[in-house]
């Protein structure tokens, strides 16, 4: 860094002072990372990281995640200092409602946030993600001398994040795949909430990294000039992830409560402020930062620069591969090509004219080979179990093998997986697309919420959704793991119950940029249903009327997935004695909660009381579509091992059980 009037500190307890200034006035917070990390963090940010606080959302840009989320003034210092939409006003706003500075750095909240932290581990788990992305979309789309996809991306962890046994699941792919782009650093700090972390985390670190297939670098986290020689030996290697341990303390600059848990989680305190800023030299009052100060900061003009340069690299790039240029900028948009909807439609109605009989997750598979290949932006994976959840097409092509590929061979790694798939949702580009069984959604659980509550677009493939899988018995049958992701907002759930609602699930999942999708599957034939264009048109819609009767129905049987075919013959039963009995399709609850009054009140008539749910699940969701008068056939235990049919019957989801249930109302 050449001379300036302004020093690296001082630079650098900028950071410290306003985040201890913010977490004080909040009174409450965690003050001690961000004054550890500031030396680190002033480095990156003035010397290498690559961004424009002008546009936050430029695609080239290198990605900043802090993982340890709970530091948040450490980001929002630096985003302010730096030029983003971050006003002084909005630090004195810290962890106040509706404000831009939540308490754990929020996606879509703050301008420069890349992702939601605050679990952690997860914040490294999308950082791998956004390097895997950049690592695939660069290969597909730069051709020699025009690296129009070109970025790293940098990961701020401390001992929490790597305590958790998602970073595992994520640095040890990391460095199978190679991505040499990725750039973590540790904040060595043995601090946690408890205290010395040494009587809980000793293990040695470095060379758990090195047996990834790390580089791993060791510096002084206090020492600018070491830094960022580490970040020049990070940045050169190209084959290798690279993890920078930084020893530093804790709530440097405090004189009584520096390298204590003490400044981990509460304000310091006025006197101790006091202190600290005359141990630092910091002679400002609370929130004032000095002209020349944020003039050091400043990062507007280089940033314009940097992405006109790109910009200019872009137009030579279109001029030599228009195709290829014209495809890129779609994808970067989150746009799907014009044609889809029509030929996904297209699709939907062979799909009703074939007729097949086939488990959902192979009707899924077909849906995915069709798509797929309208779709390069789709990317996939599954957690060891490709050839159980049916995700590979034809045209898959695993990364691990071909840079420009679209398959992720992810390994038993199901939390890592989806934590991963939303970095890449993040990054932008892809559509990204993951499975395993349903029940291990159970691994995954807090990396699909917070996928949701990022609203990004993932789609998650479950299988062997019930009971109804069999032989491997209660440790693999879901029960409650359907009403979880129900109540999970921003999500939508779709269990189809043939070819053809597979089909419209996989459409809906493509074109929703809303939120995550949970797609959930069989692994046992489910028949297909006969429908008339209006039927399948409904689809949808969530929910439709399947096979009605002659005038206002007397009961409604609502039914998804495999127990669709069930409740089928139990209606036709009842409508052949007489009954006037309406058998309702329901393969996505939310979708069909968002249709308009008219509609609902078309397919679930408000006046008729006797209503029956049928799924092989828990019971407890569906009272609220069959209301106090309704009945509900579920599963109100765990299943048992045995064969598929066996099991349906012995928990009586069978037709004989729904009709004496439906002719009960009457009893």
């Amino acid at each position: 860094m050449a001379e300036q009037a302004v020093s690296r500190k001082q630079s650098a307890n900028a950071i410290r002072a306003l985040s201890m200034d913010a977490v004080q006035k909040a009174k409450s917070g965690h003050p001690g990372a961000p004054m550890g990390m500031a030396d680190i963090a002033q480095v990156l940010w003035c010397d290498f990281l690559k961004h424009n606080p002008g546009d936050p959302k430029w695609f080239n840009r290198d990605r900043f995640v802090l993982s340890n989320g709970h530091g948040s003034m450490l980001i929002y210092s630096v985003l302010h200092l730096t030029g983003y939409d971050l006003s002084n006003e909005d630090l004195q706003q810290f962890r106040q409602f509706d404000s831009k500075t939540p308490g754990h750095p929020e996606f879509g909240y703050t301008p420069g946030v890349e992702t939601t932290t605050g679990p952690l581990g997860q914040g490294l788990a999308n950082g791998v993600g956004m390097a895997i992305a950049e690592k695939t979309l660069g290969a597909q789309f730069n051709r020699e001398g025009h690296e129009v996809v070109d970025h790293n991306t940098y990961v701020f962890v401390g001992d929490g994040c790597l305590m958790e046994g998602i970073s595992h699941e994520v640095c040890s792919l990391a460095g199978t795949l190679n991505l040499g782009k990725l750039v973590v650093f540790y904040d060595d700090n043995g601090i946690s909430i408890d205290g010395e972390v040494e009587q809980w985390f000793a293990d040695d670190t470095g060379k758990r990294f090195e047996a990834y297939g790390w580089q791993v670098l060791s510096v002084d986290g206090h020492d600018p000039d070491a830094i960022s020689d580490a970040i020049k030996q990070g940045i050169s290697d190209s084959e290798r992830p690279t993890l920078i341990s930084c020893k530093t303390i804790i709530g440097f600059g405090s004189p009584n409560k520096q390298g204590t848990a003490a400044t981990h989680g509460a304000p310091l305190g006025d006197e101790e402020i006091a202190a600290t800023r005359e141990a630092l030299d910091w002679p400002h009052a609370p929130f004032v930062i000095p002209q020349e100060i944020k003039q050091a900061w400043d990062a507007t003009e280089q940033g314009f620069t940097a992405e006109s340069a790109w910009k200019e690299k872009l137009v030579i790039y279109e001029e030599e591969y228009p195709e290829l240029a014209m495809e890129l900028v779609r994808r970067l948009k989150g746009q799907l090509p014009s044609y889809f909807s029509a030929m996904a439609d297209e699709y939907i109605a062979k799909c009703q004219l074939a007729q097949d009989n086939i488990p959902s997750r192979k009707a899924s598979q077909n849906s995915i080979e069709a798509y797929a290949a309208l779709l390069p932006e789709l990317i996939g994976g599954s957690a060891d179990l490709t050839g159980s959840n049916l995700t590979n097409w034809s045209g898959s092509s695993a990364i691990s093998e071909k840079a420009d590929g679209n398959y992720i061979y992810y390994g038993v790694r199901e939390f890592g997986m989806s934590a991963i798939a939303t970095g890449m949702a993040l990054h932008g580009g892809f559509i990204p697309y993951t499975a395993t069984f349903l029940i291990f959604m159970e691994y995954a659980r807090n990396a699909v919420r917070m996928s949701a509550l990022m609203k990004q677009q993932s789609i998650f493939v479950y299988t062997h959704d019930s009971i109804g899988q069999g032989e491997d018995g209660p440790t693999h049958q879901p029960i409650e793991q359907l009403a979880n992701l129900r109540t999970t907002p921003n999500m939508s759930v779709w269990r189809p119950c043939d070819n053809v609602e597979s089909a419209v699930a996989w459409k809906a999942a493509i074109e929703k940029q809303t939120g995550p999708t949970s797609l959930v599957f069989s692994r046992q034939n489910l028949p297909h249903q006969a429908r008339s264009d209006e039927q399948v048109q409904a689809i949808s819609r969530g929910a439709y009327v399947l096979k009605d009767c002659e005038g206002e129905p007397s009961v409604i049987v609502l039914a998804t997935g495999s127990e669709v075919s069930i409740s089928l013959a139990a209606v036709e039963s009842l409508q052949a004695e007489g009954v006037k009995a309406r058998l309702v399709s329901i393969p996505c609850v939310d979708v069909f909660e968002a249709q308009d009054a008219e509609y609902r009140e078309q397919v679930l008539p408000n006046a008729v009381r006797h209503r029956v749910a049928v799924e092989a699940a828990g019971v407890d969701y569906w009272h609220k579509l069959v209301g106090l008068d309704g009945k509900v056939i579920g599963m109100r235990t765990f299943g048992e091992s045995a064969p598929g049919a066996v099991l349906m019957e012995h928990f009586g989801f069978t037709a004989e059980n729904v009709i004496a249930t439906a002719k009960s109302f009457n009893s």
